[in-house]
């Protein structure tokens, strides 16, 4: 089983730049998390966009939507960012036939005590187990998009309560 692997940007790629004192969206860091934590499986990573999630337009969101769909390979994992990923998450709908998990960080990948090891690591199983669809997996769970939340007080996902 192959894992296409699309990066997006967002917290997760961002990288701290000292003589600007800001942070920046950088290389993508999926591959090199499962990299250094021997991950056996097939994947192949390409990179998609490099944006904050507050930057993403509804056009960046089609472009991630006709990749997505155009790829062969029907297991697709999304490292995105936060403040928008459950909206990317409903522009790709239910119908593609394809399991598609969309994860990120709310700590840059390269941070010692970031969530992005755990976050990918999470989304990396729930792609090769769960039925076609899509999926978001953060703060180790995995959730409906159509039924989730950013918590920013708390600063994680949960259920939409009925």
């Amino acid at each position: 089983m192959k894992i296409k692997i699309f990066t997006t940007g967002g917290t997760i790629d961002k990288i701290y730049f000292d003589q600007k004192s800001e942070y920046q969206v950088g290389d993508p860091q999926a591959g090199g998390v499962l990299e250094r934590a021997n991950v056996v499986i097939e994947y192949e990573v390409e990179s998609i966009l490099r944006k904050d999630s507050l930057d993403l337009t509804d056009e960046d969101r089609d472009v991630i939507k006709r990749k997505v769909y155009a790829e062969l390979c029907d297991r697709i994992l999304i490292t995105h960012g936060t403040d928008s990923m459950i909206q990317t998450a409903k522009s790709l709908g239910r119908e593609s036939g394809k399991t598609i998990v969309l994860t990120g960080s709310m700590y840059p990948a390269e941070f010692r005590n970031s969530d992005a090891i755990f976050n990918i690591g999470c989304a990396i199983t729930a792609v090769q187990i769960l039925t076609p669809g899509v999926y978001i997996a953060m703060n180790g769970r995995i959730f409906d998009p159509y039924c989730s939340t950013k918590n920013l007080e708390k600063n994680r996902f949960e259920e939409l309560k009925p």
